[in-house]
C-alpha cells in the first residue's frame, strides 16, 4: 500500500497515485481529494522507498508506521508533531530505540509524525510488507538436436551483378 502514496517535493501532504501519463503521474491528495499532474520534473517519493536510519543500518517506514500504529493502538499520535526537539527524539527512542541520533533529525520525526496522522486519519494503516512475487524458477527446455541440413554459401556478387541491381 505504500508504494501508492507518495511525497512531492515542495508540495505539503501525501499523495495517491491515480494514473500515470507519457511524462507526469496523476496524483490525488489525501487531505483535500483535489487530483493534479506530478510531472518528471518534480521530486516525487514513494513512501515504500523510504528508510530510517538507525546504528547498524536501515529500518524501512512501513515498519517505524507498524510501531507507531502498535504504540498508539491505531490512533493518531499522542504527540503533536510541532513538540520540543527533545520530546520529539524521545518519543522516536521509543518507537525505533536503536535509530541514529546524528542523522535522523527532529525535521525527519515531525514528517513521520504528520504522515502518520494523515493516513490513520484516511484510514490507510495497512503498512504490512507488500507480498513479494514468488518467480517459479523455470527450467529451459531441453535443445532438441537436428540433423544439420546443408547450408550452401551464398555467391558472391561479382562486379557485373551489382551493376545490374
Amino acid at each position: 500500500m505504500l508504494k501508492e502514496i507518495l511525497s512531492i517535493g515542495g508540495k505539503p501532504g501525501l499523495f495517491k497515485l491515480v494514473s500515470q501519463a507519457r511524462n507526469m503521474l496523476i496524483v490525488e491528495s489525501l487531505t483535500d481529494g483535489k487530483r493534479l499532474p506530478a510531472y518528471s520534473r518534480d521530486k516525487v517519493v514513494s513512501l515504500g522507498d523510504i528508510a530510517i536510519f538507525t546504528e547498524t543500518g536501515e529500518v524501512p517506514l512501513r515498519e517505524v508506521l507498524n510501531n507507531i500504529l502498535t504504540k498508539e493502538n491505531g490512533n493518531k499520535a499522542s504527540i503533536d508533531p510541532k513538540s520540543d526537539n527533545d520530546v520529539l527524539r524521545g518519543y522516536m527512542a521509543e518507537i525505533l530505540p536503536e535509530f541514529d541520533r546524528d542523522r535522523v533529525y527532529p525535521s525527519d520525526i515531525r514528517k513521520i509524525l504528520s504522515w502518520y496522522n494523515l493516513l490513520v486519519k484516511n484510514n490507510m494503516t495497512d503498512f504490512s510488507a507488500p507480498e513479494e512475487k514468488k518467480e517459479e524458477q523455470v527450467e529451459p527446455e531441453p535443445v532438441k538436436e537436428e540433423k544439420a541440413e546443408e547450408v550452401k554459401a551464398p555467391r558472391k556478387k561479382t562486379a557485373k551483378a551489382k551493376k545490374a541491381e
